[in-house]
């Protein structure tokens, strides 16, 4: 078995100093990194998974800059985000569990935020922060909520979605971007201001 250290050095480069510069990039409009605000609700689904799974929302962790993965580590990426698409069928919470509302990890079904749960959950396990996977809340096109997993790199945020096997930065998507888990805590929750021109209203 692959020890930890290795792993770790597989998936990221190391990347020194990089603390001003991710900063600034912040406050660019249209940055590939997205700008967060405040501490804001937590989605009522995330809630209930978090009275069930207390430990994973409870989870600390320093202010950090985001990692430079590598090829290797993108392949990882790629690898999950294609697999779970793949092998979870898309369904409602009422189909599965006759409820409006459930965050669970799936096994064979599971609808947008249950995708995202397995795919944070398999990226963890090969070696990636907590810090640095977010589980997103964002408005499509159509005004439908829908839950997306961002991933925090030096080369901005990326999306994995059930929706696309592709994994893409956030401003090539069509998404209105409205919150997620903080970085530095897993159970709280902050705005994103979405800086493209759009607007970003409360999804509660």
């Amino acid at each position: 078995m692959m020890n930890a250290p290795l792993a770790r050095a597989l998936l990221f480069a190391v990347a020194a100093g990089l603390m001003t510069a991710a900063s600034a990039m912040a406050e660019i409009k249209g940055s590939p990194s997205m700008v967060t605000g405040g501490i804001t609700s937590q989605p009522i689904g995330h809630y209930e998974f978090c009275q069930k799974y207390a430990d994973e929302c409870n989870i600390r962790s320093k202010v950090t800059p985001p990692p430079r993965v590598t090829e290797y580590g993108w392949g990882v990426i790629r690898e999950i985000n294609t697999t779970v698409n793949t092998t979870i069928v898309a369904m409602t919470d009422q189909e599965i569990y006759g409820k409006d509302e459930v965050w669970e990890y799936p096994t064979t079904a599971g609808d947008c935020e249950d995708f995202v749960l397995l795919k944070r959950k398999k990226l963890i396990e090969r070696g990636f922060s907590v810090a640095d996977l977010l589980i997103t809340v964002v408005r499509k096109p159509d005004g439908e909520g829908h839950a997306v997993l961002t991933l925090r790199t030096t080369d901005g945020d990326y999306i994995l979605d059930n929706l696309t096997d592709d994994v893409k930065l956030w401003t090539d998507t069509n998404y209105t971007y409205l919150k997620r888990q903080a970085s530095f805590n897993t159970g709280r929750w902050v705005s994103i201001e979405d800086g493209r021109d759009v607007l970003v209203g409360a999804l509660r």
